[in-house]
């Protein structure tokens, strides 16, 4: 192992931000360190200009001056505002989920990583990706609050029980890159790592080949038969139609609408009664505690297939 590798500065720029990352970082730290120089500089030079006992002419002392108080205002609040222009054109390009990005699940559970891909491939503290692929990770927890931490790809973010929080990135570089929880979870909280392996694309077809398993819209299939949902939620039942439901706006029995996005079908599976769809009744039994994160994710994909069914019947 060379003395580069053992001497690291910084981790590996393994992802489309960590390079916009990086820059930012370097540029606060570069005007940080020259701003740190100047006013040492200044305090050095006036303690010993104006040291006790020292012939300087002490006549000229200026009390209040309105154009330094100014300048010095509208001069900073340039520079903080440029850092944030910076730092919002950074996440905006970086962070926003483009259209054709690879869907992977994440669920965060006392000590461990939990990650599935649509087509029903599940690991345990690995992620297995293919280079220059635009990913979007959908998180969640099922007991505290986590942090998915990937310092290679200079991304990092809190996974929360009860809420879909998204991470968006692109691996650029194969290899095997960390990841942490960087946030204390428990008294095992140091046990939570694992690992991003980012392959070229014949690799991951090739890792693909061999790990097949069934799709999570079959085992969403599953559980909505085995769950009795189908009695209410198909055509003429008594529950709302779910078929081309995700991404749709949906008007509650309270006046005001939503987009059905995956937070808000979790809590229609959790807690039915919280927001109550219009022209329905209330009756539909909470599954909160009866069904796992992933079972959750599982139902969730079956109900975005049921759309892409409903397009397919109407384009024929």
């Amino acid at each position: 192992m060379t003395g580069a590798r053992l001497f690291r500065f910084i981790p590996p720029e393994a992802s489309s931000v960590a390079p916009r990352v990086d820059r930012l970082v370097l540029i606060l730290l570069c005007c940080s360190i020259l701003i740190v120089l100047a006013v040492f500089t200044l305090i050095i030079y006036f303690a010993i200009r104006y040291r006790n006992g020292a012939k300087t002419d002490r006549s000229h002392i200026i009390h209040n001056s309105t154009p330094i108080e100014i300048g010095w205002t509208v001069a900073t609040s340039v520079v903080f505002f440029c850092f944030f222009g910076m730092g919002l054109a950074t996440y905006y390009d970086d962070f926003r989920p483009p259209a054709n990005a690879m869907d992977i699940f994440v669920v965060g559970k006392q000590w461990m990583w939990k990650t599935q891909h649509p087509d029903g491939r599940r690991e345990i503290n690995q992620l297995h990706l293919p280079v220059g692929q635009e990913v979007r990770l959908s998180m969640i927890s099922e007991d505290v609050i986590h942090d998915f931490f990937i310092p290679a790809f200079r991304i990092k973010k809190d996974v929360l029980p009860g809420r879909y929080t998204e991470m968006t990135f692109m691996p650029t570089k194969p290899g095997v890159y960390h990841l942490f929880c960087s946030q204390y979870c428990g008294p095992f909280h140091a046990n939570m790592v694992g690992q991003i392996i980012v392959m070229n694309a014949p690799d991951y077809q090739r890792w693909l080949a061999e790990t097949a398993q069934p799709p999570m819209a079959r085992e969403g299939q599953a559980l909505f038969r085995e769950r009795g949902c189908v009695a209410c939620h198909q055509p003429g039942g008594r529950g709302p139609q779910l078929a081309g439901l995700p991404g749709r706006f949906v008007h509650l029995s309270d006046g005001s609408t939503l987009v059905a996005d995956d937070s808000y079908i979790r809590e229609s599976i959790v807690a039915p009664a919280t927001k109550i769809v219009a022209g329905y009744d209330p009756i539909m039994p909470t599954f909160q505690g009866q069904l796992s994160e992933q079972q959750i994710q599982s139902l969730i994909e079956y109900i975005k297939s049921l759309g892409i069914e409903e397009q397919e019947r109407t384009h024929t």
